[in-house]
């Protein structure tokens, strides 16, 4: 038999620009300025109605940030979690993150949305931020929890024997000697995670919360300009993931310059 063949991974989140990829770092460029140039062009040349939509926006965008901000620090504790159960070799917490992982990646985010907020109203009301943060961060943070478990299983297992022998225990090797190493492999999957949670947070519109998609369909209910807001809404979304997903390639080049 022939060597294995190579995984290809394609993903949901934004392409981390980066100066090896001439051709995608020339594509950010491209489309970050082109982003802010077609914006201003529209706020200019027709502040009627383009202008009333930014101004309108803001505490949109202001409430998309809060749910990514939290849903990533939460996803990021449950995917460590998940991670380290992932390749524990204590049966029960091995069988309890694998479950976790095969249940939550096999139920849409929208379904999870709808059961946290309606189902579970039947028992307990969550308010509509907590219920969007808690679905985003359960469904994101089994993703986190493979690219976890991608993560230490990278590492050559000399490492993990050479802690051994200096008297470390299996805890004191993961978070001392594995996870600091894997960091650098686990940075970009995570990063682009992040950058499909921040574009998924769209979602939680349904639910009545007053993130920037949801703002703008009221603006657009209210003045039937729906090609107008939703090309702006579009633009601010493309502008958004493009500036985290510069920052996620900035934190990596920093990374392996550090490694070196």
């Amino acid at each position: 038999m022939g060597p294995p063949a190579p995984k290809i991974e394609v993903t949901d989140g934004a392409a981390i620009p980066s100066k090896r990829d001439r051709g995608l770092f020339s594509a950010w460029r491209i489309s970050f300025f082109g982003a802010i140039a077609a914006l201003l062009y529209l706020v200019i040349s027709r502040p009627d109605p383009y202008l009333r939509i930014v101004h309108f926006l803001p505490d949109g965008i202001w409430v998309t940030f809060q749910v990514t901000f939290f849903s990533i620090i939460a996803a990021l504790c449950l995917g460590l979690i998940t991670g380290i159960g992932r390749v524990s070799k204590n049966w029960l917490a091995n069988a309890v993150a694998s479950t976790y992982v095969e249940v939550i990646r096999g139920i849409p985010l929208l379904v999870q949305l709808f059961y946290i907020y309606y189902a579970l109203a039947r028992f307990v009301r969550v308010p509509d931020l907590l219920a969007a943060v808690i679905a985003m961060s359960v469904c994101y943070g089994a993703y986190m929890g493979e690219v976890f478990r991608a993560g230490i299983e990278s590492i050559d297992r000399g490492q993990s024997e050479a802690s051994y022998s200096l008297g470390f225990n299996r805890r004191q090797t993961m978070f001392y000697v594995l996870l600091p190493q894997a960091w650098r492999t686990i940075l970009p999957p995570v990063g682009n995670e992040s950058i499909a949670l921040l574009k998924d947070t769209s979602l939680v519109s349904i639910i009545a919360v007053a993130d920037l998609l949801r703002r703008g369909r009221e603006f657009a209910s209210e003045t039937f300009a729906y090609f107008e807001t939703y090309t702006v809404i579009a633009i601010v979304y493309l502008l958004i993931t493009l500036i985290l997903s510069k920052l996620v390639s900035i934190m990596e080049d920093r990374l392996s310059y550090y490694g070196k």
